[in-house]
């Protein structure tokens, strides 16, 4: 499998299901911008980098994702809009083992 299918809740609640290839090497903050999920410049300003916390998102089904890793946590700590299930859209790469996942991107701010 190269593909999966995710949903996204973007900013205006409107949820899109989406197909993510696994086989780029792509990442969720790439996934939204490549779908034009969010308008320009207002996801992914650091470019993937866990510094600005603008793809923050809130993963709302039960998928394991891998541990978060330090510069993320740092970051998140600094956000606004911060929640249980925050996580970077950054940092979670798309994998075959979050088919169906499911997320929900935080406000701007």
């Amino acid at each position: 499998m190269s593909d999966i299918t995710i949903k996204i809740k973007d900013r205006d609640g409107v949820v899109h299901q989406v197909d993510a290839p696994t086989d780029m090497a792509m990442n969720l903050m790439e996934v939204v911008r490549s779908y034009e999920l969010a308008p320009e410049g207002t996801i992914g300003v650091c470019g993937g980098m866990a510094m600005c916390a603008s793809c923050q998102c809130y993963v709302t089904s039960d998928h394991q994702l891998p541990e978060m890793s330090y510069d993320e946590d740092l970051m998140l700590a600094e956000a606004f809009n911060v929640k249980d299930n925050s996580r970077l859209g950054c940092q979670i790469q798309m994998t075959e083992e979050l088919n169906g996942l499911e997320v929900e991107l935080a406000p701007e701010v």
